[in-house]
């Protein structure tokens, strides 16, 4: 398949709202493509790399490259040259990769140009997720949605399920199944503003602590344990302790769905970044584990015995997991009949958030497992942290975003009544407001070097933000977890901004 096809069928997925209308034109493409460049297709229209980041540094694509005058390029080629581009490593690798991106870059038409460079620099979002490319699969292949949703949910993959269907049909859907030691996509939690809420939509619920650690699947099948995170990665070799763990328990052959978190010598959960960072380490395993040990906390149970259980409601699942796991590995919650009981639930809040937790999770007690899918029966509860910052600067967006300023770097006042940046975001932004603050932003403007505009620290805008984290990259030790705009606040100056002793003090847990 062409790239010019692939970006211009991303160009008019991003210009309609309609979520018919982008299955069509997904139905389409796949009808077009052929099984081999669905691996690369699919992860392109949702403006991912299959090679992750790249080291491509902004000098390198802003350099004006004239464009082709045809298309030739062809998905498969792309991909190719990037996977050269991204083993480019040692001396002179920064004037290698910009010749590589040159050459790459002439071989593209201006719309190409364009689709890569908001590809590469991450910013490609049509709204081509995975969820459509699904309805659009089935549509292709005259398959049931049902049954690809289900298949891509037990393969753990959207390409193998789509290479298998166009290349042999809808009878390939039937070697997906559930199986131990093959990681599935996990069930994810849409919000709901208060328990209250979560109740009224749910009913019958159990309401569950949240924790803040990293999602983790345990597989075992007799003696031999394998760990996946929620991204499908196997971690097995990084966590001895959880491997001894799910030895322990009474079954022989199992999946289950939790997380796993690290806590501290009074038994408080220790911050997500230090459970992140003993989870992400290869190195001196053992050593880690002394360091920063972790355990497991499970909620629920995918397969037992070889009986696939994501089907049963939740309430039967988790009574198969009362009888494999221990109440001290299980999660804590608290069951609801109904709107009489909202008042223990809401003290049930309290209490997890006094632990040190960030929230909880109402989970319908009649629901499915829905692997790879955020469940209306999985509703997520936590207080929103919000702050008072000032802008810094600004950075030119890309793709649906060029010629608007985007990127926001977040300041927090310090007591000199200077500002510290706390970070970026450009998240939460309605066209409207991307708008409003590009013409706004370049009234401050004061030094505009290469994408980023520095601006007069004036304007105040309100930040939610889900958590604070350490950062050696700003001046304050410490970053913001998720931010995304709120709203402008102009009816504030820029000395009533929340100072970064405000938000040192109301996260105690992290110590920069």
């Amino acid at each position: 398949m062409l790239l010019t096809r692939l970006a211009h069928v991303s160009q008019e997925v991003a210009a309609t709202s309609a979520r018919s209308r982008k299955i069509a034109l997904l139905a389409e493409l796949f009808r077009d493509a052929e099984a081999d460049d669905v691996p690369i297709v699919i992860p392109y229209l949702a403006g991912r790399l299959p090679q992750g980041r790249l080291g491509i540094g902004w000098k390198a694509l802003s350099r004006p490259v004239a464009p082709a005058a045809e298309p030739t390029l062809t998905v498969r080629e792309v991909d190719a040259r990037l996977s050269a581009l991204g083993k480019v490593s040692g001396t002179g690798s920064q004037a290698e990769r910009a010749r590589l991106v040159g050459e790459l870059m002439g071989a593209a038409t201006a719309d190409e140009q364009r689709f890569l460079f908001g590809l590469i620099t991450g910013e490609v979002r049509q709204g081509a997720l995975d969820a459509v490319a699904v309805e659009g699969l089935a549509e292709a292949t005259g398959t049931p949605a049902t049954d690809v949703r289900r298949a891509v949910m037990l393969a753990g993959s959207l390409q193998t399920v789509a290479e298998a269907l166009l290349a042999e049909g809808a009878a390939s859907l039937d070697r997906f199944r559930l199986t131990v030691g093959r990681p599935v996509l996990p069930m994810l939690a849409h919000t709901a503003s208060s328990v209250v809420e979560a109740v009224e939509k749910l009913g019958a619920c159990a309401v569950e602590e949240k924790l803040d650690g990293i999602r983790v699947q345990v597989h075992r099948d007799g003696q031999v344990v394998r760990l996946y995170t929620r991204t499908l990665d196997d971690i097995t070799d990084r966590l001895p302790e959880l491997t001894a763990a799910a030895l322990e328990l009474r079954g022989e052959r199992f999946i289950l769905d939790g997380e796993v978190i690290s806590f501290d010598e009074d038994g408080r959960p220790r911050s997500f970044q230090e459970t992140a960072g003993r989870v992400g380490s290869r190195v001196d395993v053992a050593t880690a584990a002394e360091t920063v040990p972790v355990s497991p906390v499970f909620f629920d149970a995918l397969s037992v015995d070889g009986r696939d259980l994501l089907d049963l409601p939740f309430a039967e699942r988790h009574a198969e997991l009362a009888q494999l796991v221990p109440e001290p590995m299980r999660v804590r919650r608290t069951l609801v009949s109904g709107p009489e009981d909202v008042p223990a639930a809401e003290a049930f809040l309290a209490e997890t958030l006094e632990r040190g937790h960030e929230g909880v999770v109402v989970k319908g007690l009649d629901a499915p497992y829905s692997a790879g899918r955020r469940g209306a029966s999985w509703l997520k509860v936590k207080p929103v942290h919000t702050l008072d910052l000032v802008v810094l600067a600004a950075e030119w967006g890309h793709g649906r975003r060029t010629g608007k300023l985007s990127n926001l770097h977040l300041g927090a006042r310090n007591p000199d009544g200077s500002f510290a940046m706390l970070g970026k975001t450009f998240k939460g932004m309605t066209d409207a407001v991307l708008t409003w603050q590009t013409e706004r932003l370049q009234e401050l403007a004061v030094e505009s070097e290469g994408h980023v505009v520095t601006v007069r620290p004036e304007l105040v805008v309100e930040i939610a933000y889900d958590g604070l984290q350490k950062s050696t990259r700003y001046p304050a030790g410490v970053t913001l977890r998720f931010a995304r705009v709120v709203r402008y606040r102009e009816d504030k100056r820029p000395e009533e901004a929340d100072t970064v002793e405000t938000l040192l003090a109301a996260h105690p847990e992290v110590k920069p």
